[in-house]
């Protein structure tokens, strides 16, 4: 397939009327959808801003490639965009982009596709191919140059040069991105086109969409000077244990090649010593990941055992509250065995799953099993959801510090380390601190909280929620959000279950209140905003609060400060009207019987989604004056 059969003139503005990078993404968005070739624009758009917050695809040299792989996307499309002027699109070296590429790949897209949609990006590193784009003069000369130059390309790929056993350098390298689209093939295009300038062997396996492509043999591991990873997705290495290696992010590849390529071959690159290890820098330190993104990275995977789990309970309540319970005059068998699966079985796994996961982000697969043990002890013992968490940290670097003591064994028993020393120990050590150290302070402390919970006043109980309520709008979705998110679980665990009711109440309440502005105020909103609008009922009515992000995106000034206090109201209501909330999501698919005094609940929702609507309504000022 070539680059021509999804690159369509109607899918081209060669003069962008646009000035910031929101407004270019809108604008290349709408040539899509009036293209035809998208299902839904609001959520295309949305995927692409997900895509910019893991990574800008301003990758520099004045291109931007934003991208994404989604059901929202009818027919796998390219549109292109021209802007002499340039535009701030927080590009990589801090220059205006001027070309914009952005690709639409369908949920279904087939290989075929992908690799067609991956093999433009490679083509814009040649910057005399980029100048020839920018002094095009209509969209039959922009067709004609990619038509030229991808020819080029193909035969260019006929005619790699294939591994030999002479002695130049050889390196083989790792590419990868989140959306495998574009990133992936221009950092390994970036690599291989330096390495034929600096005279040196290579080989690249790149981890995209269709697949892991071009996959690296033990053989050429082997015989390989060194390893290069640029990627920001999970990559293979145990294979490259006890060779060179250098990891960096993927824009590394695309940005710098030849620093990687001359540090490859220079010998100075550090070895990387396998097992779940990782290699070190010159100055000796290992770069850590963060706090949160290991704390992430259990609620990501506990949390369809929660919510699963969580809704199997909620509708076991439709027999009756009790109905689970066979001394109960309400018992039914059918309810039993929802709440055994979802409470028994779902829940139980909660808190281990979180301490596995947590462990592993931190110390790779040898910190799994401590984390499950130690997270199964906090969950036993009493010490509840903290604990987990507690025991996710302390098996994950329990096992980093038992790397480095079994560090100086010979590589001969390199492999006993990962299925005999790190399970034993780690297990041990985790299990014992756990049970000695741990979970008696922490259960206590949830004890003490459960009882401070309960006994609290009206109005502390109120600024409770308020606050909590407010947690949720802020950054809808992110740190702030996911802190009071999971708090809200700490205490269903505990079985306190009123802070979490405000918390799903604030976090309804974004995409409610803004889907009633633009029903309410339609002539402060466009076309394509209140479309979006008509989704955000239905986000919102799920507990999906990332529905307000393009909204917020578009107009932060307006749209934060309301949806803030509109969530924070609805937080504050809901705890000072008593509510509780014994399921952890589902929106208004389980209030009805999982909520305690849903009326009232449903009133605090629809206040604080009101006050929203009206906030953003009397602030904003219509379209044509704008």
């Amino acid at each position: 397939m070539r680059i021509s059969e999804l690159l369509l003139k109607e899918t081209m503005i060669l003069d962008l009327r646009s000035s910031t990078k929101n407004d270019v993404i809108e604008e290349l968005a709408s040539e899509l959808d009036r293209a035809g070739r998208l299902k839904d624009k609001s959520k295309f758009i949305e995927a692409i801003h997900e895509r910019e917050q893991q990574t800008t695809t301003g990758i520099g040299d004045g291109i931007a490639i934003p991208h994404a792989k989604t059901s929202a996307v009818k027919h796998p499309t390219i549109v292109f965009g021209r802007s002499h002027k340039g535009i701030d699109y927080d590009s990589l070296d801090g220059k205006p982009s001027h070309l914009f590429f952005m690709i639409a790949a369908s949920e279904g897209a087939n290989n075929a596709h992908l690799q067609t949609l991956s093999r433009l990006s490679t083509l814009l590193i040649d910057e005399d191919f980029r100048r020839i784009l920018m002094k095009a003069n209509s969209k039959e000369e922009v067709l004609t140059a990619i038509n030229e130059k991808e020819k080029e390309k193909l035969a260019s790929e006929e005619n790699d040069v294939k591994m030999s056993d002479s002695k130049e350098k050889f390196v083989v390298a790792v590419t990868g991105c989140p959306t495998g689209i574009a990133h992936t093939y221009m950092a390994a295009d970036s690599l291989k086109d330096k390495a034929k300038a600096l005279g040196i062997k290579i080989k690249v396996e790149t981890n995209g969409s269709d697949g892991v492509k071009n996959r690296l043999t033990d053989e050429e591991i082997r015989k390989a000077d060194a390893i290069i990873i640029a990627a920001d997705t999970k990559v293979e290495k145990e294979r490259f244990a006890g060779k060179r290696l250098i990891e960096e992010p993927v824009t590394a590849g695309i940005r710098k090649p030849e620093e990687l390529l001359k540090r490859a071959i220079s010998g100075t690159a550090p070895v990387f010593q396998g097992e779940g290890g990782s290699s070190t820098s010159e100055s000796g330190e290992r770069k850590k990941s963060g706090f949160y993104k290991h704390l992430m990275n259990g609620v990501s995977n506990m949390l369809p055992f929660v919510v699963g789990g969580g809704i199997l309970i909620a509708i076991s309540f439709f027999f009756g509250v009790e109905a689970f319970d066979p001394d109960s005059p309400e018992f039914h068998p059918f309810a039993q065995l929802l709440m055994d699966i979802g409470g028994g079985n779902a829940f139980y796994l909660m808190v281990p799953v979180l301490a596995a996961f947590i462990a592993m982000s931190i110390a790779d697969r040898p910190g799994f099993a401590p984390g499950m043990v130690a997270g199964l002890i906090a969950s036993t013992g009493g010490a509840g959801f903290l604990g987990g968490i507690i025991a996710g940290f302390l098996a994950g670097y329990l096992v980093e510090l038992l790397k480095v003591i079994f560090k100086s064994m010979p590589q001969s028993l390199a492999g006993i380390k990962t299925i005999l020393l790190y399970p034993l120990f780690g297990i041990f050590l985790s299990g014992y601190i756990m049970m000695e150290w741990i979970i008696g302070p922490v259960g206590w402390f949830n004890t003490t909280l459960e009882n401070w919970l309960s006994g609290m006043g009206t109005g502390n109980i109120v600024l409770l929620g308020l606050l909590l309520g407010a947690m949720m709008a802020v950054d809808m979705g992110g740190p702030i959000n996911k802190a009071a998110f999971t708090f809200g679980i700490a205490m269903i665990d505990a079985g306190n279950f009123a802070p979490h009711a405000a918390i799903m109440a604030g976090g309804m309440v974004p995409p409610l209140g803004i889907a009633l502005a633009t029903t309410l105020f339609k002539n402060k909103f466009t076309k394509q905003e209140k479309e979006a609008g008509k989704t955000n009922y239905i986000m919102g009515a799920s507990f999906i609060t990332e529905g307000a992000i393009p909204f917020a995106a578009a107009d932060p000034g307006r749209v934060i400060p309301s949806i803030i206090v509109g969530s924070s109201v609805a937080g504050g209501l809901a705890m000072l009207f008593g509510n509780t909330l014994m399921a952890p999501h589902g929106g208004l698919f389980v209030v009805f019987v999982a909520v305690g005094n849903w009326p009232l609940y449903l009133l605090a929702v629809l206040i604080g989604a009101v006050i929203t609507a009206l906030m953003i309504g009397f602030w904003k000022k219509p379209v044509d004056l704008k």
